[in-house]
């Protein structure tokens, strides 16, 4: 499937090698990678039970790439000798989320939305303030409580033929908004997706407003760790997920 299909997939092959997948340009983070936490939803997919997916490298958009299932039940996604994501089970997603924030709140957040126009999400499939077909999840302070909301509405092509969303792009509506949690208030250095766990617990619908939040959890010097939930519009979790950043060295 090209970059750009209106349909969304990524592309699935096989091959003496085992399956491969292609991730579209379409769905970059930076732009010339894939978005963390769709990628991240893609090796999950493989895995049995609750999955935690680490990136070991920037995914590279409109390529082929190896997932292969080891023995031990780890997934890992490949470039050849180079090893890009690495996913496993766990017994459980510690990521309890806070009490649930209305629509409007939500609404009223997303004005507060502090993504620069030119910055280097800008173009994210998920969150990018400068891409007209984004799939607009602009999570923003919320007044008087220490997290970010953002409205959301998913669009036709996000789900399957039944109407739910695909869940790789539930991982990446889980994943942008830790990044604006992390950091409360403060300036927005470069920080990367390393980790993310998540779990899907109930349908989430295309065509129906939802409330996505995120909120967070830990900070360990050039580490911060966030949790994100997506709400139905009357405060029921549907998804939730406990994602690792981490800035770059400095020079």
């Amino acid at each position: 499937m090209a970059a750009g299909d209106p349909s969304g997939e990524h592309e699935v092959g096989g091959g003496p090698a085992g399956l491969t997948v292609s991730i579209p340009g379409r769905f970059n983070g930076p732009l010339q990678s894939g978005n963390g936490g769709y990628s991240c939803g893609i090796v999950a997919a493989r895995v049995e039970g609750t999955a935690e997916v680490s990136l070991r490298a920037p995914v590279p958009l409109d390529s082929p790439l190896e997932l292969a299932s080891g023995a031990d039940g780890t997934v890992t996604l490949a470039r050849g000798e180079q090893t890009i994501a690495e996913g496993r089970a766990i017994d459980g997603l510690s990521a309890s989320a806070p009490e649930p924030v209305s629509v409007e709140e939500a609404r009223r957040a997303s004005e507060r939305y502090r993504s620069p126009q030119d910055g280097l999400f800008s173009r994210c499939f998920v969150c990018g303030p400068a891409r007209e077909d984004s799939l607009g999840v602009f999570a923003g302070p919320v007044e008087g409580r220490d997290l970010v909301a953002s409205p959301w509405t998913p669009p036709e092509w996000a789900a399957d033929d039944s109407g739910v969303v695909r869940p790789e792009i539930v991982w990446a509506v889980l994943d942008c908004p830790t990044y604006f949690a992390a950091y409360p208030g403060e300036e927005m250095p470069v920080s990367m997706l390393v980790r993310q766990a998540a779990e899907i617990t109930g349908p989430i619908r295309a065509g129906a407003e939802h409330v996505v939040i995120a909120w967070p959890i830990a900070v360990d010097g050039r580490k911060r760790e966030a949790g994100s939930a997506v709400l139905t519009a009357e405060g029921e979790v549907l998804a939730k997920a406990r994602g690792l950043m981490v800035e770059p060295r400095q020079g």
